[in-house]
């Protein structure tokens, strides 16, 4: 067997409702009092927060909410809730709700528990100090945030970074798929279809692959394949949101370990300059990188297939060409935007998006074929 490490977060609790105890589950696991909230404004505003303010308020804890998160969140909307934070004497930081609350909370607690600054925090490893104990709920199926080491950050007008670090994960993750109850369907299925991005990525990831992270994304592409449609049509179905959340979990445990590829390099110049929601800005591109790398991954995807479309057969370049047909297909049925045109790219943006696409070296050298921004601007323009 190939040398391997693997990593995640040391205590999950899945828990349908588990909001309405939340207060009591932090108590049973920290001695801390003082606790800093990190959420976006609409999520606030919503009333999803209210079962768990209640809980925490009725155990004691002395809360404190951040509210400013935005989706792709700049540096200064970051150092900003951290001074927030540091001045409520923030003990404990709980991220809730989709990737970008639970990114910043990662960075607050490691701000907040350091004398480092933010600049010397990206790239790879480079967080050097202790950080404040760290709590995720995800509100969404998609980014797996809340189980990866992983945060994003809009850098400038259209560019991002990742401060990638042991450090950043949590202590604790609390999946209560009650909080999905109400996504919309639009944001079901793009954030759905992010987590399916991750499986797959993870699965075909030229570097880290193991024998955990490959278990983990085929049980995740299998709970998230399965159960997209029927969650995108029926959002109360609780079996269903169950399984998508346990399932972008999984692949988010998957893609940490096994990171993911051109999928992401080519979806995030989407994101940073066209400002498409990051799990919309995967699905555009997806198809088309399966097609590409598919003369090097055709025996991977293939094994894929088995488990998205189980009656598939033939050679492995038939199966491959099976599952990406299905992931097409999931994407169609679910109407979201599958064309760039459809989100206000023109063909005189392609170019620019290959270049900034190359600049993604941390996740283009996981791809399992290289890419070249011949290659890149050529799936953009697939995918336009």
């Amino acid at each position: 067997m190939t040398a391997f490490e693997f990593s995640t977060v040391p205590s999950i609790i899945a828990e349908y409702g588990a909001m309405r105890r939340f207060g009591v589950i932090l108590r049973e696991r920290f001695a801390q009092e003082r606790l800093c909230l990190i959420t976006d404004r609409f999520l606030r505003d919503s009333g999803l927060l209210a079962p768990a303010l209640a809980s925490l308020h009725g155990t004691g804890w002395k809360v404190t909410i951040i509210d400013d998160v935005v989706a792709d969140p700049p540096e200064e909307v970051v150092l900003a809730a951290a001074e927030r934070a540091l001045a409520s004497g923030a003990e404990l930081i709980v991220g809730f709700g989709g990737g970008s609350s639970m990114d910043v909370a990662k960075l607050i607690a490691a701000l907040l528990g350091s004398n480092q600054s933010l600049q010397t925090m990206y790239g790879v490893g480079n967080i050097t100090g202790p950080r404040l104990p760290l709590v995720q709920v995800p509100t969404t199926a998609g980014t797996g945030s809340e189980v990866t080491p992983i945060s994003i950050v809009t850098t400038g007008a259209t560019t991002k970074a990742g401060v990638v670090s042991p450090m950043l994960y949590a202590d604790l993750t609390v999946l209560d798929a009650e909080l999905t109850v109400g996504l919309p369907p639009h944001v079901t299925a793009a954030t759905g279809i992010d987590a399916i991005v991750h499986a797959i990525e993870a699965y075909t990831s030229r570097h880290k692959k193991n024998p955990l992270s490959d278990m983990l994304a085929r049980e995740a592409l299998r709970l998230l394949s399965t159960n997209l449609l029927p969650v995108f049509r029926n959002g109360s179905d609780r079996k269903a949101r169950e399984a998508m959340l346990l399932g972008a979990m999984l692949a988010g445990q998957a893609f940490a370990n096994a990171p993911v590829a051109a999928v992401h390099a080519l979806a995030y110049p989407i994101g940073g300059i066209f400002h498409v929601p990051h799990g919309l800005s995967n699905s555009l591109v997806l198809p088309h990188v399966l097609r590409f790398n598919a003369p090097a991954a055709s025996a991977l995807y293939s094994e894929l297939a088995e488990i998205v479309v189980p009656n598939c057969s033939g050679s492995d370049e038939a199966r491959c060409h099976a599952l990406i047909q299905a992931l097409e297909g999931l994407a169609a049925a679910t109407g979201i935007e599958r064309k760039l045109r459809e989100v206000g790219i023109s063909d005189a943006d392609l170019p620019r998006l290959a270049s900034d696409a190359m600049l993604q070296t941390r996740l283009l050298v996981n791809n399992p074929r290289e890419v070249s921004e011949v290659d890149a601007l050529a799936i953009y323009l697939a995918a336009y």
